[in-house]
């Protein structure tokens, strides 16, 4: 174990640990807050339609709660698989977020066998090739289940709506080819998209110091990378 490695271990556990935690924490906290909120929002729409009130442990696998909660978690995927891979070749000059203009960057070395290099360095050929890759290869794996997901919960809450009208349910195929699932897909992605170019462009000019995400606060507008 080296110094560095070692000065580390001396830290508490949740200082270590503690913007996974912070994040982890509140997304809990909110998704709680979301199912709560949307099983009373559920039980309204049925009290209106003259349906059967469910049960919080009924709505937890209802459509209506799976397609919002996929629905969501579907853009932030496409946008962190899309980032992750559209930053290995395209450049913004003077963003914090983008790589430096021509020279090349420690991501862009080929892996080298150490110590304390991961195990798949160490292994090489295929299974190296798939660490080489496995984040962009995991985001766009989320990215897949969450678009299904949120698509099956869609038709799901949209079948429930339709009988609760007394209408006819709407097979899988036919639901897929209409307008209203791409309508809160591409409402979602649209945002994720905005949110990505903002932090590009805006990191050109604004700052924020200590964070790992702006340029230091002294570094010239044109300067690319942190």
């Amino acid at each position: 174990m080296n110094q560095r490695t070692q000065h580390n271990q001396n830290k508490p556990w949740i200082y270590r640990n503690s913007l996974s935690i912070f994040f982890l924490s509140i997304f809990f906290i909110t998704l709680s807050g979301q199912a709560l909120t949307g099983w009373k929002e559920l039980n309204s729409e049925l009290a209106e339609l003259n349906g059967k009130q469910v049960s919080l442990s009924h709505y937890l696998t209802s459509g209506h709660f799976i397609s919002a909660t996929f629905e969501n978690f579907e853009s932030e995927f496409l946008q962190m698989s899309l980032y992750v891979l559209i930053t290995i070749g395209l450049r913004q000059i003077g963003s914090a977020e983008s790589k430096k203009l021509e020279e090349n960057e420690d991501v862009d070395r080929e892996p080298r066998p150490s110590s304390d290099a991961p195990w798949p360095v160490k292994r090489g050929g295929w299974i190296l090739w798939l660490y080489s890759n496995s984040l962009s290869i995991a985001f766009c794996i989320l990215f897949l289940i969450c678009w299904a997901l949120h698509f099956y919960g869609s038709w799901e809450n949209n079948n429930l709506e339709l009988s609760l009208k007394g209408k006819p349910e709407e097979n899988i195929l036919h639901y897929l080819g209409g307008s209203k699932f791409w309508f809160e897909t591409f409402q979602n992605w649209q945002s994720e998209f905005l949110s990505v170019a903002s932090i590009v462009l805006l990191t050109i000019f604004l700052r924020q110091k200590g964070s790992p995400e702006s340029k230091p606060v002294d570094s010239p507008d044109w300067k690319t990378g942190k």
